[in-house]
């Protein structure tokens, strides 16, 4: 093993506010992230400070106002927190912060809007459409099966696969809580494959394979043992390559900055690779999928986190793969 895996004090130790929590559905995830966030720039030598973020956003204020941190890292997931709302904050603050800016969280955020930026620059996406709860009521807007989502939610949050013969559709419609509008997508079936990104550089291809349900939910991406990852994934060299480049090129197209990680759908019997979506604020839990590539590749999680908080800074000065072992 080279030094890239190797933990060490930082040679720029910065004073780091590390915001998390959050109002969102994915709060508790976002707890979990944000305190191994916070132990490991403290680990490696950085002044970590933890806020939690709540309803109060002039108590949030205050407290980036008083730490006066040289840098923020931005653990928040869900609206609110990777949808542009924190980082408009942030900007009028006058703070660094990881991750995209404003416009790109926005859009990532929007599953409608990115889905229009992929078709713009001629990226691979599920035939689908958006529409209202009531017109989902009335009718199927699609070829059963399909996938129903929320418009902008993360972490699979709402998102449900309507089968053939289910009888659900209404009821869906009816108790949909999730926003004025949902997407319908057609459901690509095969093999769930994401893959993350460090600024201009793919990781790895991790195959994800639930070990209950359809799809990986909620619970596959969050419960100890609810999903098998399967880094490199068994794939045709061709599929690895072209994944690489989707990623890279959806990272691009809605101007994400740092960290993504792009999903893909993979069907083995047409040879189809599908962009689902891009995950601007990807997880930084212990089962999250970009920290296990990041240390797949040689970049042990503290020296991921370092990175991220530098990269925020304009700091790193080498190129992704000069810190990378495969």
């Amino acid at each position: 093993m080279t030094g890239a895996s190797h933990n060490k004090k930082t040679s720029h130790p910065l004073k780091v506010a590390v915001l998390m929590g959050g109002i969102s559905s994915e709060r508790e995830i976002s707890l979990t992230s944000g305190k191994a966030v916070k132990t490991a720039l403290s680990h490696i030598g950085h002044d970590a400070h933890a806020i939690d973020v709540n309803s109060d956003i002039i108590e949030t204020i205050t407290s980036l106002k008083t730490l006066k941190p040289d840098v923020v890292f931005n653990a928040l997931h869900g609206p609110g927190g990777e949808d542009g709302t924190i980082q408009a904050l942030l900007e009028w603050l006058k703070l660094p912060y990881t991750h995209s800016g404003v416009l790109a969280s926005a859009t990532a955020m929007d599953k409608a809007a990115s889905r229009l930026a992929f078709a713009a620059h001629n990226l691979p996406i599920a035939r689908g459409m958006v529409l209202t709860p009531q017109e989902l009521a009335m009718s199927d807007p699609l070829d059963r099966p399909y996938v129903i989502k929320p418009v902008s939610e993360g972490s699979s949050v709402g998102v449900t696969i309507l089968q053939p013969g289910e009888s659900r559709r209404t009821e869906i419609a009816n108790s949909w809580d999730h926003g004025k509008q949902i997407l319908v997508e057609e459901y690509i079936p095969g093999r769930e494959l994401t893959v993350g990104v460090l600024r201009d550089t793919a990781l790895a291809v991790t195959e994800i394979l639930p070990l209950s349900g359809d799809f990986y939910d909620f619970g596959a991406k969050y419960q100890t043992g609810g999903s098998r990852h399967i880094i490199p994934a068994n794939l045709p060299p061709q599929i690895t390559e072209k994944a690489f480049y989707y990623a890279c090129q959806a990272h691009n197209a809605l101007g994400c900055h740092g960290a993504s990680r792009t999903d893909f759908r993979y069907d083995e019997q047409t040879d189809r690779l599908v962009i689902l979506e891009v995950n601007n604020q990807p997880g930084m839990t212990p089962t999250s999928l970009l920290p296990e590539q990041s240390a797949w590749r040689g970049l042990s999680y503290e020296l991921l986190c370092d990175w991220m908080v530098k990269e925020a800074l304009a700091l790193n000065t080498q190129p992704i793969l000069s810190l990378l072992e495969k």
